[in-house]
């Protein structure tokens, strides 16, 4: 769906942006962004490729991680004079040119949590480089939960933690093709996976994916050139580039949890419309309530792309502070979402039959007969909706809510960090005449 809509008409104007490097026509999944009006494009593009898909569609991951290396090399360069920035940029626009699929891999399998990653008793726990050569690097350990690895055509390696000296061997940056020799993905289970190749109304989301196909991806003494090397061994830079790779997914998800927030909503309504209840007045109270908290995911979103600001790169980074909240609501409010449709929809979400049932030439006319809806929806129509929920609403989707773009602490931690206490104590001490206000004091002298 990223590649369709891409070349329709109709969403030319979210789906596709005009490179910086080469003036020409792009897919948005591929641009880095060059004003806030490109940030709050991206959540818009995000929303509507999630009300037509329910589901994760993968692409924003390596999206993100594109934009984090493109305004962190240029520092980096700025500073210590690397060239890391120009082969990021010659990166970028093969990218671009071929219109390429970007796994973004930063979550190591950490071992044991902690110690940092040179304090390890094992130190293939988080990717590491275990050989220079004049050629390029060797790299060693494995990233875990990445999205869509498996049919990316590349992925695009971030460090994971701020790095110390201790750890530069592990301050490393890089991109790989997803099937170069020595890499393994190992994709994990999923709630009902098995259901994607039965068919019929058992699979619940007939065209897509449970969330991204997740994989453990290992990487067994892969051999990196240099011009794919963007970063190798600059602890320093470590902290930025996963801040912002950070506050740009989690700008994501108040875009594409409330795409799929629209389909569960939808899927509610007309269940219970289906059901006979649609004008009850507890039932529209809580497609109210979905909605009003599927538009605050929104919202966050667009609040911190709104309030995006040129790096020293000249690409736009979206506000930070706002970014980590707008994650935090995700990993509270798509539950809520979730337990309101679950609640509507009833108990048949967890013991409906299988289709298999449904076909079966014995049971399959009481099936028919006792498990339709009001009159006029038939007991099939009242399935694939029933399915569809169970699919979009628990299980790995609601863990991915929680987990995705980092835990709820990581979140509390950038918060309390971008909070600016300090500032907010001097507003109230000034208020409360502990302190005196420079403003009203030059207005009085």
């Amino acid at each position: 769906m990223t590649y369709e809509l891409a070349h329709d008409p109709q969403f030319a104007d979210l789906m596709t942006a005009t490179s910086h490097l080469t003036g020409k026509t792009i897919n948005r999944f591929t641009h880095i962004h060059q004003s806030a009006s490109d940030l709050v494009k991206k959540v818009k593009m995000l929303r509507m490729i999630g009300r037509k898909t329910g589901s994760c569609f993968q692409r924003c991951v390596g999206l993100d991680a594109m934009n984090a290396v493109y305004t962190t090399t240029f520092e980096m360069d700025q500073k210590l004079g690397t060239d890391y920035f120009q082969k990021a940029r010659k990166f970028i626009g093969m990218v671009q040119e071929k219109d390429l699929m970007i796994g973004g891999a930063m979550t190591d399998a950490k071992g044991d949590r902690g110690l940092r990653p040179s304090q390890q008793n094992d130190p293939d726990m988080f990717v590491h480089v275990v050989e220079r050569r004049e050629d390029g690097i060797v790299v060693r350990g494995a990233k875990a939960h990445q999205t869509g690895s498996a049919n990316s055509h590349m992925l695009l390696v971030m460090p994971t933690l701020n790095m110390t000296a201790d750890d530069a061997d592990y301050a490393v940056s890089f991109a790989v093709p997803s099937d170069e020799k020595g890499i393994v993905h190992i994709l994990g289970r999923q709630t009902n996976d098995s259901r994607k190749f039965e068919g019929g109304v058992d699979r619940g989301n007939l065209g897509y994916g449970i969330v991204g196909g997740e994989a453990l991806v290992v990487f067994d003494d892969v051999f990196i050139p240099n011009e794919r090397v963007f970063m190798c061994g600059e602890f320093d830079f470590s902290g930025m580039l996963v801040e912002r790779f950070a506050s740009y997914h989690r700008q994501n998800y108040g875009g594409c949890k409330a795409g799929v927030g629209d389909v569960i909503v939808g899927a509610s309504a007309a269940l219970a419309q289906a059901h006979g209840v649609q004008d009850a007045s507890h039932v529209r109270d809580k497609l109210t309530e979905m909605m009003h908290l599927t538009e605050t995911l929104y919202c966050g979103s667009i609040a911190c792309s709104s309030e995006g600001m040129p790096t020293r790169s000249g690409a736009y980074l979206v506000d930070p502070l706002l970014a980590n909240v707008t994650k935090q609501n995700v990993t509270r409010l798509i539950y809520e979402i979730g337990r309101l449709s679950q609640d509507l929809a009833g108990g048949i979400v967890a013991t409906l039959p299988s289709q298999k049932d449904f076909k079966d030439e014995r049971v399959g006319k009481y099936l028919e007969k006792y498990m339709k809806g009001r009159e006029g929806v038939s007991a099939e129509e009242r399935a694939r909706l029933i399915r569809l929920l169970e699919n979009i609403s628990g299980g790995t989707a609601l863990i991915e809510s929680m987990h995705g773009a980092g835990s709820p602490q990581a979140q509390r931690i950038m918060i309390l960090r971008q909070g600016n206490l300090p500032a907010k104590a001097e507003y109230a001490k000034v208020l409360a005449g502990i302190k005196e206000d420079e403003v009203l004091k030059k207005i009085r002298s």
